[in-house]
């Protein structure tokens, strides 16, 4: 029986890998024989169902949320469990994938897309909550059965009313937990595809979750995306498991996706460990080197991504040669990795498109007729002059800089003086005559000669409204100030939260407006190599502190228990809001304020607090997960149409560490993807 198992197990196993093999044991035509079997099955293994490799039954929270999901759907839609006779055969109590996606959406606001839903299914599938009728590893969208695991065994009973009640209840947790493993769930599906069997939806999914990883933060773009074509997931599931020994041939490159491992020299002991987004064995297929040392798994349930040594020599053993090669006109497959600064603006060039109304020839100077070479040589200009606008319009203070622009700028600099007139607080005026450029000390200076006046003159800015402005020459600092004594809870919670959310968002959006692109250039590469202010950056950041110490200050200038209870509840519902008008960066702010430890020492508040209320607290506070460089604040980004106001220390730390971490000249050459990143993620924000 044991033999039978093993021999059924590679059987499937090889099929994963070579799906273009018939394999029919038993039969006359049989021509793999057991050895080649069992090849194919140790090189399957890390494929496999979870379940099957480790034979563990389900977690309690993913059996219970199968449970709920059952309760609910025979509750709310039992005609989806039925029996189903397909091809003359008769499947026992089964869910159609395509209808589970569609009542799961229908459930909760929260599922968005039919890719997420399926995600979520496989979260069941994998700990074998949820089968397919024919064992298969993978949740699909499509016309195939499903099956609970309480509906495998005959006559499964139905929920009690009471059942039914709490299945109801703890729907919408449910569903929320499984939204948060689910993207994992969904990768791991990917990532246990056969290579070659991988659409280009899967590649892309891949590629995206490379570019959290750690261990691949310094490779090109390019790469990234050979990377995720060859990559194989391989998981093991106990604690103590020995990946590979010292001295053996090295096979492959590792990085951990899950879990951590502890690195062992014979005679030493264990040197260091390795955890979550770090990478080993690359050493040995470098150099084509004996493995330097034994890796042991520290837990249970590790998982990783692999490269063979194929695919790595390839992929990741090739030098900069110092050419480059441009994208032609007729294949986007390559990227501008570097160059010269005259080739990147010639590639420009070439790249650059006209105005739709204009009329873009592609024909070649040394062709056609001679209206063409012009009609050539006129597009060429079109292109200079397309570029230069459009670099003045983004870069206009660097042109200031140059020569020539100074040149025009002085010559400017000679035209008559403008006559400017000043009204007195005697409804009088005086005519000046001083330059457009005049400063605040210039102008008053000039009426006081003109008026003969030795007493100290105010520039006041007086606005149609009435409004009054006083233009200062310069400010008195303020005197030292002290903390508040005393909260605001009296008018704070007369105050609605949506409002309150509102006029945050309004406030923080006319602040991140204001902030340049510039700016987080500048932050980035070293305000002192530009000689440039980040002014409004700053001002935006300060915000973010603002608002943070603001919750600190007033929960903890609450006296009275019950009141700070109030002040919990109405900054959990403002961070709500705040969240619903896409505003990241106060929402971040409040929670942190939240989970600052003046805060959450204050246990007796806690426990007052509503159980509604603490649901929504722990489910902001899981977006705020650093944890795969913080995969759930940008999986939720990425749910989110813009406008959105975003969480700026994070975009600062990804721009300097994109910074930090690649060279800006390779071979002498201009590092132009380092250039390209930067801009893709103020792009993406703006």
């Amino acid at each position: 029986m044991v033999h039978w198992i093993s021999l059924k197990l590679c059987t499937y196993t090889a099929a994963i890998w070579w799906p273009e093999s018939k394999l029919q044991l038993g039969s006359k035509d049989h021509h793999i024989s057991k050895g080649q079997l069992l090849c194919f099955y140790c090189k399957a293994l890390p494929l496999l169902h979870p379940s099957i490799l480790s034979q563990q039954v389900p977690s309690e929270k993913i059996l219970r949320a199968g449970k709920v999901l059952r309760d609910a759907i025979l509750s709310r839609a039992p005609h989806m469990i039925r029996d189903r006779k397909y091809h003359l055969k008769t499947y026992r109590q089964c869910c159609v994938g395509t209808e589970l996606v569609d009542w799961q959406m229908q459930q909760s606001s929260s599922v968005y897309s039919r890719i997420q839903a399926v995600g979520m299914w496989q979260v069941l599938l994998e700990e074998g909550v949820l089968n397919h009728v024919d064992q298969e590893l993978t949740f699909q969208d499509k016309y195939l059965f499903y099956r609970f695991l309480e509906d495998e065994q005959e006559d499964a009973p139905l929920p009690t009313e009471e059942e039914t009640r709490e299945s109801d209840e703890e729907l919408q947790d449910t569903l929320l937990l499984l939204s948060q493993v689910g993207p994992d769930a969904h990768m791991r599906m990917v990532l246990r595809k056969h290579p070659g069997q991988r659409a280009a939806d899967d590649l892309e999914i891949i590629y995206e979750e490379l570019l959290h990883i750690k261990a691949l933060s310094h490779l090109s773009t390019t790469v990234k995306k050979e990377l995720a074509g060859v990559l194989i997931f391989e998981s093991h599931a106990k604690a103590g498991t020995v990946l590979f020994n010292q001295g053996e041939e090295g096979t492959s490159w590792y990085i951990i996706l899950k879990g951590s491992v502890n690195v062992v020299i014979y005679g030493k002991g264990v040197v260091c460990t390795l955890h979550e987004g770090d990478d080993f064995g690359k050493l040995a297929l470098v150099n084509d080197a004996p493995r330097a040392a034994s890796i042991v798994l520290r837990e249970d349930n590790c998982h990783f991504l692999r490269v063979d040594k194929e695919d790595f020599n390839r992929i990741l053993r090739v030098s900069y040669l110092g050419k480059l090669t441009w994208p032609s006109s007729t294949s986007a497959q390559y990227t501008v990795m570097s160059g010269a600064p005259e080739k990147i603006l010639e590639h420009f060039l070439e790249m650059m498109r006209l105005d739709s109304h204009l009329n873009e020839s592609g024909t070649v100077a040394s062709q056609g007729s001679e209206q063409e070479r012009l009609d050539y040589t006129l597009n060429n200009k079109r292109r200079v002059i397309r570029l230069v606008l459009q670099w003045a319009s983004v870069h206009g203070d660097h042109l200031q800089e140059e020569d020539a622009s100074l040149a025009f700028l002085e010559v400017s600099a000679c035209v008559p003086n403008v006559l400017f007139k000043v009204y007195c607080s005697d409804h009088t005026y005086t005519t000046i005559r001083v330059t457009v450029a005049a400063s605040v000390r210039e102008v008053i200076s000039a009426v006081a000669d003109k008026l003969g006046s030795a007493e100290d003159l105010l520039l006041v800015n007086l606005s149609s409204a009435g409004g009054e402005k006083v233009c200062a020459i310069f400010q008195t600092p303020l005197p030292e100030q002290e903390g508040p004594s005393t909260g605001s809870m009296g008018s704070f919670e007369l105050m609605s939260s949506k409002d309150l959310a509102y006029q945050m968002t309004v406030y923080d959006w006319e602040l991140f407006h204001c902030v340049h692109e510039h700016e987080l250039i500048y932050h980035t590469f070293g305000r002192q190599n530009f000689k440039k202010t980040t002014a409004n950056m700053d001002l935006f950041l300060r915000r973010f502190n603002e608002i943070q110490l603001w919750v600190i200050t007033e929960i903890c200038l609450c006296a009275q228990l019950s009141k700070r209870v109030q002040m919990l509840k109405k900054f959990i519902k403002i961070a709500a809001h705040c969240k619903e008008y896409k505003n990241l960066n106060s929402f971040f702010a409040i929670i942190m304020g939240m989970s600052n430890p003046a805060v959450s020492r204050l246990s007796q508040t806690w426990e007052k607090l509503p159980s509604k209320f603490k649901k929504f607290y722990n489910e902001f506070e899981s977006l705020m997960d650093p944890s795969r460089n913080h995969r759930a604040y940008r999986l939720t980004v990425a749910k989110l149409d813009p406008p959105i106001i975003p969480f700026m220390p994070l975009l600062i730390k990804d721009m300097t560490f994109t910074h930090d971490g690649n060279k800006t000249f390779i071979d002498s050459l201009v590092n132009f993807e380092k250039m390209v990143r930067p801009s893709k993620m103020i792009y993406i924000c703006t």
